[in-house]
């Protein structure tokens, strides 16, 4: 893939690996801050281009060996609006808050999702009383979690905060536990899975453990219930990569219940997404120096589906 940075083109060639796949579902996974919804628009605009071509059918295929181009549209600039959207604020004070993260709810604003995000709605409860070390998109984000992953992250008013919980991220001290149910039986109780994840070689759309180019990652696993074709079990985060608990258990053929990426394209037992909870966050307050932590209880559609997976086990 290049780009163009004075024409604000960019260029991809199709491999094998991607034939017959939605093209703007290749392009949105493929060139970052570029969201299906918004490459919709830019079809309806003739900004994008198959073999030269004009495309205008929305829902095309890529065909491996073919140069796609995407003519992207001076960014504007974005305005960054506070929606009064209900949040779900487990604590705060004059430094942090920690929030409970519906699933389905973007963090941050992006083309096409400039609106509905925790963002927007944090615009709203703290006014300009957030960090900006992110800048105007991310004002207060510290880390992210997945669209479609509930649960509980920290968010910050002030740069003080934001440098002290930065750097407790990076040196990995932050408490970071997630429930999740994966396919199949895990065979041992507990275990550690260590790889560096990076772009997936073999499929663009996804990450994956990798030899060379990655970072590193380590997350620790514990079971909490087994049912034969699905295991309960509680994650914790090591390090924090992008993807990292879907790309590791997926790597130790064990893929999220629900998760269409990184497993089977068909979800069973119910899940409408990938069942993934961020149920546990603990750090130490970056003024007080207490540690603090805090816990979610687990989402209704999570719960759903785990009492049917201990119904049919007849528990």
């Amino acid at each position: 893939m290049t780009d163009s940075g004075e024409k604000n083109i960019i260029s991809l060639e199709i491999p094998p690996e991607l034939d017959g796949i939605r093209l703007d579902r290749v392009l949105s996974e493929t060139v970052s801050g570029l969201s299906r919804s918004y490459l919709q628009k830019l079809f309806g605009q003739d900004r994008i281009r198959v073999n030269g071509e004009i495309c205008r059918e929305k829902k095309a295929l890529a065909s491996s060996g073919d140069t796609v181009t995407v003519e992207v549209p001076e960014p504007e600039k974005m305005d960054v609006a506070a929606e009064d959207i209900p949040l779900d604020i487990v604590y705060e004070d004059e430094d942090v808050l920690v929030v409970d993260k519906p699933a389905g709810m973007v963090v941050h604003p992006s083309p096409g999702h400039e609106r509905g995000t925790l963002v927007n709605g944090l615009l709203y409860h703290c006014g300009d009383r957030l960090s900006s070390i992110n800048g105007i998109l991310r004002p207060g984000i510290v880390h992210r979690i997945d669209k479609d992953t509930s649960g509980l992250l920290m968010v910050t008013k002030n740069d003080q905060a934001h440098r002290a919980l930065a750097a407790q991220l990076a040196d990995h001290s932050i408490t970071r536990r997630y429930r999740a149910i994966v396919l199949d039986n895990l065979k041992e109780d507990e275990g550690t899975i260590e790889g560096d994840i990076g772009r997936d070689p073999g499929n663009r759309l996804r990450n994956a453990v990798v030899v060379q180019g990655g970072k590193p990652a380590v997350t620790h696993y514990r079971v909490l219930e087994r049912f034969g074709q699905y295991t309960y079990l509680e994650a914790e985060l090591e390090t924090g990569r992008t993807h990292q608990i879907r790309v590791h258990m997926a790597h130790i053929r064990h893929p999220l219940l629900g998760d269409s990426l990184y497993g089977p394209e068909k979800n069973k037992a119910g899940a409408g997404r990938q069942m993934l909870h961020a149920a546990v966050l603990g750090f130490v307050h970056p003024t007080s120096g207490e540690y603090m932590e805090f816990e979610s209880p687990l989402p209704e559609d999570f719960a759903k589906v785990l009492e049917g997976l201990r119904r049919k086990a007849g528990r």
